[in-house]
């Protein structure tokens, strides 16, 4: 298994490489082309959240955490004081950093549902739906940043199985395999949750002529 330098590194250098892709060929903007470069940084990270002494599980759900108080200020303003919504952001950090937290750990298995492609899709259709509904991004831009997040977390799971291909011992280790999978095949009810997600999130999605809009704009600029 990869470990976190190796993940964040090589997902960074994917994330730079696509930011300037997106900033050459289709003319984003800076802001835009930085986004697609942090999603996929932050995909490539993404699938140890299951991990309970990861620093990924640590920088996770404190990103999660200043988003919640970000979120919260902006749908709190106009509706409290100024000392109620501090109150109220600080109840929000402390409840995403430390009580999610400690509750995702407690049911969440390493190497289980959060390192499949179910999982992948699940994250990258909500960042599309945050993106379009909270963010107010094009449509096509909210597609991009929902693939990026997902490129990331594919560059995460097949780091973790190359590492499972020991070449100088010419052996395959025991975790090859457990690292990209459709989803956690020990745990259904876990994929069968998720899919009921994914489905909730459909009425909510930009429209999908915007992803193949945006697919065959990059099958075009890749030839």
């Amino acid at each position: 298994m990869a470990d976190f330098r190796t993940h964040l590194s090589v997902a960074v250098a994917g994330g730079a490489l696509l930011g300037v892709g997106g900033w050459q060929v289709a003319q984003l903007s800076i802001a835009d082309a930085a986004s697609l470069a942090v999603l996929t940084a932050l995909g490539g990270i993404l699938p140890d959240v299951d991990s309970d002494q990861s620093h990924a599980v640590r920088l996770i759900f404190t990103l999660f955490a200043v988003l919640a108080v970000v979120g919260g200020a902006l749908l709190l303003q106009g509706k409290l004081s100024p000392g109620a919504i501090v109150v109220a952001c600080g109840g929000l950090y402390i409840g995403v950093r430390y009580v999610l937290s400690a509750v995702f750990k407690h049911f969440s298995v390493h190497r289980g549902i959060w390192h499949s492609l179910l999982a992948s899709s699940l994250c990258g259709l909500t960042t599309v739906v945050v993106s379009y509904q909270w963010f107010a991004q094009s449509a096509w831009m909210a597609w991009a940043q929902g693939l990026a997040l997902v490129a990331g977390t594919l560059i995460h799971m097949l780091l973790d199985e190359l590492y499972s291909v020991d070449l100088v011992g010419t052996r395959i280790k025991r975790s090859f395999g457990t690292a990209f999978k459709l989803f956690d095949y020990r745990q259904p009810g876990n994929a069968i949750l998720m899919l009921l997600l994914t489905g909730a999130l459909v009425p909510w999605l930009p429209p999908w002529q915007a992803l193949v809009e945006l697919l065959s704009h990059g099958v075009v600029a890749w030839r």
